[in-house]
C-alpha cells in the first residue's frame, strides 16, 4: 500500500468537501495500481498519511464503495474490489442487454435538460487524454452512462444498471490503460467517438440508431477486456452469442 504523504495543499477545501478530495486521491491511487485488487484500505493508515482525521476518510471509503471501487466486509473493513473472471464476464453480458435498452429509452424519452447534461459531460471528457486524467475520465464516463439510463425513464432499469456497473471492472480497464500508455490515445479517441455517436442519436430521438451505437460501444469494451485484462475471448464471444445472437464465428 502506498502511504506517501500528500502535500497539505492537495487537501485544501476548495470546491469540494474534504471527503470528496480524499475520495479523488484514493481513486487516483487505485487507477494507478498503487492499491491492488483485494487490498485492505486501512482507515487509520490513510488518515495518518494524509494528515486528516478519520471521519472524512471513513466517508471517502463509503464513496469508494458506492462508486464500485471497493467493498465493505462486515467486521473487517473496506478493501479494493476484487472480481473473479466469471463475475466480469457475467457483468459484461448484462451490459450487452442493458446499455442498448437504456440508449433506446433515452432516445425515446430524454428531456432537453438531460441531453444538455450529456453533452456537457462529453465536452468535459474530450480533453482528458493523459495518464493523470484516468480517474476523472472514469468518473465522467460512469456519470454519462448513468444519465443515459436515467433518461430512459425506467426505475427498475436504473436499479439493475447500478448493480451491474458496480460489478463491472471499468476501473480495471482504466488502470490497464494507465500501464499501457501506448494504447491510451487510441482507446480514449474511440471511446469519445462512440459516445458522441450515441449522444447524437439520442438527441435526434432516433431509437434504432441509438441502440446500434450503444451495442457497438459495449462490443468495443469487450475487446478491451480481452486485450487489456486478458479475459479469454471465447468467454466474451459466448456472452455475445447468448445475448445478441451473434454468429458462432464471433463476427460483428
Amino acid at each position: 500500500m502506498d502511504l506517501t504523504p500528500v502535500p497539505a495543499e492537495n487537501l485544501e477545501l476548495q470546491r469540494k468537501p474534504l471527503k470528496e478530495e480524499i475520495f479523488d486521491i484514493l481513486h487516483k491511487r487505485i487507477i494507478a495500481g498503487k492499491y491492488s485488487p483485494g487490498e485492505w484500505l486501512r482507515q487509520e493508515d490513510i488518515a495518518s498519511s494524509l494528515r486528516v482525521s478519520q471521519t472524512p476518510v471513513r466517508e471517502a471509503l463509503d464513496l469508494l464503495v458506492s462508486a464500485g471501487l471497493a467493498e465493505r466486509v462486515p467486521f473487517r473493513g473496506v478493501r479494493v474490489l476484487q472480481l473473479t473472471q466469471q463475475e466480469m464476464v457475467e457483468a459484461y453480458g448484462l451490459r450487452l442487454l442493458l446499455e442498448p435498452a437504456a440508449a433506446r429509452g433515452a432516445a425515446e424519452r430524454a428531456a432537453p435538460y438531460q441531453i444538455q447534461t450529456l453533452n456537457r459531460i462529453l465536452e468535459q471528457m474530450q480533453p482528458l487524454a493523459t495518464l493523470n486524467d484516468m480517474s476523472a475520465q472514469r468518473q465522467l464516463n460512469r456519470e454519462l452512462h448513468l444519465v443515459i439510463v436515467s433518461a430512459a425513464g425506467n426505475a427498475l432499469l436504473n436499479k439493475v444498471y447500478e448493480m451491474t456497473s458496480n460489478a463491472f471492472p471499468d476501473w480495471m480497464l482504466y488502470e490497464a490503460m494507465f500501464h499501457h500508455p501506448e494504447m491510451l490515445e487510441s482507446c480514449l479517441q474511440q471511446e469519445y467517438q462512440e459516445h458522441d455517436g450515441m449522444l447524437k442519436a439520442i438527441a435526434a430521438h432516433l431509437p434504432e440508431q441509438a441502440t446500434g451505437q450503444a451495442l457497438a460501444h459495449i462490443l468495443t469494451v469487450g475487446r478491451e477486456m480481452e486485450t487489456l485484462l486478458g479475459i479469454p475471448g471465447e468467454l466474451l464471444r459466448e456472452k455475445e452469442r447468448q445475448y445478441i445472437s451473434l454468429p458462432a464465428s464471433g463476427k460483428r
